[in-house]
């Protein structure tokens, strides 16, 4: 196989595992949320721990992996990931949960990051889009598998059982990228590293993200509010810095600029259905966690078939255009969820996580390669940290208005039967404010047509 080939392949499989590694564990929550008493609140910080912390290090993911070597990084963190996956099914607490999930966050973010901007730094531009849309089909396979695979397995053999499904798979990789892999890619070696924005950026996200989670409160008011001022300071600092972690003058490409908002917009308004959708069909419909992911393959099936095609289009026509009409069809599948309750039928259910899931299917690959093409060839790291940025960000925000909804209308309790109605009428303001976020992205996508004139 051609080297570049094999690299993509090992890429789309470790892209494959860093969705599994969020997805197949969400479906099994509600089998961990028993065994270490969780309320709901500290059910959706499961997912929100490992989100914020790949929130926090994509940004100096970026300029670290440019400077000691894409390969090398992956490498480290591949290593990383097994070994806290192993410990990860001896821990006996849910304060021990969390933190492996908040270790394992550190190891995926490097990865997210190195693993796309290796395939940007192989694949000529005419056949990025191409690469790109093979790589994300990697991301929707994941999508598709973790929760049948997580569901099963969680059913047969427990939920440790999906927490240590990756590690075999992850030991093949870590050795075809020792064996077979010999070239290196590094940007930055001769650059400084940037400490003290990274350490800006890192304080400011933790305490806006943080803060958001728990708006409801006065001191998540305070947070949020100190987080924006010192997220602020950072930019300023970048401004100032002459080689920044991330290069803020890179928002002045209003190509850039309005591609990773529509990313941004998208997966806030997205990643939670998925939540959504679960607590639906394992907590109001009573199915259990085998039958609830074979029922939330739906979507990302439809993301497996439409990803290479959309990045191949991408290539020929406006990805701008393909995106927009993506984040369209997301608004109308986002409206439907609105609806969700006891009567909701399961064609109804299926008919809109279809065209859910086309309309995402049509937008991350065109979007992605809008991004990654917007930015000189030195600087690929530094636009796929943006990538993995604006997702995560995007991702942990997404699961912070679903807690922040429940925290108003249901307060810190137990998912059980007296607190169902409860839980729809959650579950349904979460999709109305995001069908909001949905059209803000769609808007956003047609401005970075308008604004193709201005790339670099």
């Amino acid at each position: 196989m051609e080297k570049k080939n094999l690299l993509l392949l090992i890429c789309t499989v470790l892209s494959f595992f860093t969705v599994f590694a969020v997805n197949a564990v969400n479906i099994v929550i509600p089998s961990i949320a028993t065994e270490f008493h969780m309320s709901n609140i500290v059910q959706n910080w499961v997912t929100i721990i490992f989100l914020l912390v790949v929130a926090v290090l994509s940004v100096p993911a970026g300029q670290i992996s440019g400077k000691y070597g894409l390969k090398k990084v992956t490498n480290i963190s591949i290593i990383l990931f097994i070994i806290i996956s192993i410990v990860n099914v001896i821990v006996t607490s849910q304060e021990q949960f969390l933190a492996c999930r908040f270790i394992l966050g550190i190891s995926l973010a490097f990865i997210n990051v190195t693993s796309m901007a290796m395939i940007v730094n192989v694949f000529p531009p005419e056949e990025r889009g191409k690469a790109l849309g093979i790589n994300i089909t990697g991301v929707y396979v994941g999508l598709s598998l973790s929760p049948v695979i997580g569901g099963i397995l969680n059913y047969n053999l427990g939920w440790r059982s999906v927490v240590l499904f990756g590690v075999p798979f992850l030991f093949v990789i870590l050795a075809l990228l020792l064996t077979r892999i010999d070239d290196e890619w590094s940007s930055f070696e001769n650059i400084p590293l940037d400490w003290k924005g990274s350490f800006a950026y890192g304080i400011g996200i933790v305490l806006f993200m943080y803060g958001f989670t728990i708006l409801n409160t006065q001191l998540g008011i305070i947070l949020t509010i100190l987080g924006v001022i010192i997220l602020v300071i950072f930019a300023l600092i970048e401004l100032r810095e002459k080689y920044p972690v991330f290069d803020i003058r890179f928002f002045k490409n209003h190509k850039f600029l309005s591609a990773n908002f529509a990313s941004l917009c998208a997966y806030l308004a997205t990643y939670a259905v998925t939540t959504i959708l679960n607590y639906h069909l394992q907590y109001i419909k009573g199915f259990d966690s085998q039958t609830a992911g074979i029922i939330l393959l739906v979507a990302p099936l439809c993301q497996v078939v439409l990803a290479p095609i959309a990045g191949r289009l991408s290539d020929r026509f406006v990805p701008q255009i393909l995106a927009a009409i993506g984040m369209a069809l997301g608004t109308i599948s986002l409206f439907l969820f609105s609806s969700l309750d006891t009567t909701t039928s399961m064609e109804f259910l299926i008919v809109a996580m279809i065209i859910y899931g086309v309309g995402f299917g049509l937008f991350s690959p065109p979007n992605t390669n809008v991004i990654m093409g917007s930015v000189p060839p030195k600087d690929t790291s530094v636009a796929s940290a943006a990538v993995a940025t604006m997702r995560t960000v995007g991702q942990a925000m997404s699961m912070g208005i679903l807690t922040l909804v429940f925290a108003f209308i249901m307060g810190d309790v137990p998912i059980i039967g007296q607190y169902y109605p409860l839980l729809i009428q959650s579950c349904q303001v979460t999709c109305i404010i995001c069908v909001v976020l949905c059209i803000a992205s769609v808007f956003a996508s047609f401005v970075g047509i308008k604004a193709k004139a201005s790339d670099n």
